[in-house]
């Protein structure tokens, strides 16, 4: 049963009966106090309550009712109704419990979808345990090709991926540069019923704040100087499929703004043109950034995120599950073997050992790019230490007179400075191409000079 809280009898009576042509049942009241009084004796799955009532705007009453019916029904995902103009307010409540929000005017597949997602959402984590399931029973249920470890903290990053994928929630996907973010995205899509859809990829960090309209929404011809045919937007080829966001903590104000109106609503106009378009997308997106702390130094919409993150997956570095290196190392060894001609190489134990006691500040894409050097320059068939160390070297030349340091002598952020400064030094200061050698998005290697105190 869907309890639906409103004091507009019109409302009420419109979205019962879209409920019921879904093959919903509900139950209509007007009143806050009603709906505490009926939630306390009555079994319910899920709630959808306007924010203002007795015409009051500030909707603190909706927030009263909202906290009240996380007391007497914590489990229960509540949805909240309110007006554009009111975003703030839907994320006031999203702070305080609720699980999704739509604003006026809303459409009858919009609510239906939010409707279903939260309960999706809902059933998913009651079904979820305590106990981190087998990588062999995720494998049996879900489509996870190229996620590759076993580690607890990776398990339970798949576990709820899988438990996520149909829900049709937006997810927000967390991690230091080379972690796997885009491959959680694919999953995300793989294992969901939009599997049948495209799966369009943007990297927002590389479309400047001028371009973002046309890339996003497209354009049609002469809507600027050199807009010579008409061209489709990324949402409009992402139509019933997923769209995946990355680098999300790299967009400006401006676009955060329209963003949102799209996520919102999920309607935009092309460049150009004043008619309105509806999409049917769902959204992955992703950053190596904190965007909370972001929110707070007024860089990133609070409601932004708020749309965006309604399921969060943060994934771990590489360093902090070091006993898959092992795993992810002889994955990429058979791999490039079979690539580069080369079937028969494997890895000595001890380059497994020595892989696992380095800091890999670009994560499993820079072991990737090391494996691979390995493969292509060694001419023995077991792989030794100072083979995969031959191939780090491969980013400076001046290997003998400059090498990686012995592990078991520096501190696992000393080792990380020293590749920094390695790389610095051999590609003269160039940051793009220390970022690439590295595994590094530009940012995230700031970000690390300003940890090491390395002035460029």
């Amino acid at each position: 049963m869907i309890l639906i809280v409103d004091d507009d009898p019109s409302v009420l009576a419109s979205l019962r009966l879209v409920l019921k042509q879904a093959g919903w049942p509900s139950h209509g009241l007007a009143s806050p106090a009603e709906a505490i009084a009926w939630l306390e004796t009555s079994a319910c799955e899920l709630v959808i309550q306007d924010m203002n009532f007795s015409r009051q705007t500030s909707g603190e009453e909706g927030l009263a009712l909202l906290r009240r019916i996380k007391t007497v029904r914590p489990a229960v995902p509540v949805v909240l109704i309110t007006a554009w103009a009111s975003i703030a307010l839907a994320v006031e409540g999203m702070k305080a419990g609720a699980s999704d929000f739509v604003t006026k005017p809303w459409t009858n597949p919009q609510i239906l979808q939010t409707v279903q997602t939260a309960l999706g959402l809902a059933a998913a984590r009651r079904d979820s345990g305590t106990d981190v399931p087998p990588r062999e029973d995720l494998d049996r249920r879900y489509d996870f090709d190229g996620l590759i470890g076993d580690h607890p903290r990776f398990l339970k990053v798949l576990d709820l991926v899988g438990r996520v994928s149909d829900t049709g929630a937006s997810v927000l996907v967390t991690g230091e540069s080379g972690t796997g973010k885009e491959l959680v995205a694919e999953a995300l899509h793989r294992n969901s019923r939009r599997r049948a859809g495209p799966f369009v990829k943007v990297n927002l960090g590389g479309i400047s704040s001028t371009l973002f309209e046309s890339e996003m929404f497209g354009h049609v011809k002469g809507a600027f100087t050199d807009a010579r045919a008409d061209r489709r937007g990324r949402f409009e080829l992402a139509d019933g499929g997923t769209i995946f966001l990355d680098e999300i903590g790299e967009l400006d104000p401006a676009a955060q703004v329209k963003l949102l109106r799209v996520l919102q609503d999920r309607t935009y106009e092309v460049l150009g043109s004043s008619t309105t378009r509806t999409v049917d997308v769902r959204v992955v997106s992703a950053t190596n950034r904190n965007l909370a702390e972001m929110v707070r130094a007024g860089t990133f919409r609070e409601d932004l995120l708020y749309r965006l993150n309604l399921i969060a997956l943060h994934l771990p570095p590489l360093r902090d599950r070091a006993e898959d290196i092992p795993t992810l190392a002889t994955r990429f060894v058979q791999t490039f073997a079979v690539a580069h001609g080369r079937e028969g190489l494997a890895l000595d134990p001890a380059a497994l050992r020595w892989l696992q006691g380095l800091p890999w500040p670009g994560n499993v894409r820079q072991l990737r790019q090391w494996i691979e050097r390995a493969v292509l320059v060694s001419r023995r068939d077991l792989l030794r230490p100072d083979d995969l160390a031959a191939a780090a070297e491969m980013e400076a030349p001046a290997a003998a007179a400059d090498p990686l340091p012995p592990v078991g002598s520096m501190t696992m952020d000393e080792i990380e400075k020293a590749m920094i400064l390695k790389s610095l030094r051999h590609h003269g200061g160039n940051i793009s191409r220390v970022a690439e050698a590295l595994g590094l998005s530009r940012a995230a290697l700031y970000r690390r000079f300003e940890k090491h105190g390395i002035d460029v």
